[in-house]
């Protein structure tokens, strides 16, 4: 058994399999998931757990060069932008619009599902490299 890091056993297994500019997507409670991306759902109620702390967690594996936001979040969720900022400092942060955002979670290796229940809580994470 894992003693800390990531331990629900499919998120470690998606973030151990990401190679170099890999995506992967986390999002709150409501966002559809393209047909054909893997879900891996993690809500159990709402605002449980929260994006940030998923996001926190997985960070502690995965090496994250750039993410991806809707621009919505910067008028709708400033609290969240700034709390992803502080989470990502100087991450390369690429906005899209939030239609654009839902058709990219098809690119992605996984969208994980939180119970968050707050607008444009969704962030697709690029991967790096860490040499």
């Amino acid at each position: 058994m894992k003693k800390n890091g990531i331990l629900n056993s499919e998120v470690a297994s998606v973030v151990a399999n990401l190679g170099h500019m890999d995506w992967l997507s986390i999002g709150d409670a409501g966002m559809p998931v393209p047909l054909g991306t893997k879900k891996i759902d993690l809500c159990v109620d709402k605002d449980l757990p929260r994006f940030t702390d998923v996001v926190k967690n997985v960070l502690t594996e995965m090496k994250v060069q750039k993410i991806y936001l809707a621009a919505e979040i910067k008028e709708q969720n400033p609290a969240q932008l700034e709390n992803i900022k502080k989470l990502l400092p100087g991450v390369e942060i690429e906005f899209m619009p939030h239609a654009d955002l839902k058709k990219n979670l098809a690119k992605t290796h996984a969208f994980i599902r939180t119970g968050e229940m707050t607008p444009y809580s969704n962030i697709i994470l690029e991967s790096g490299v860490t040499f």
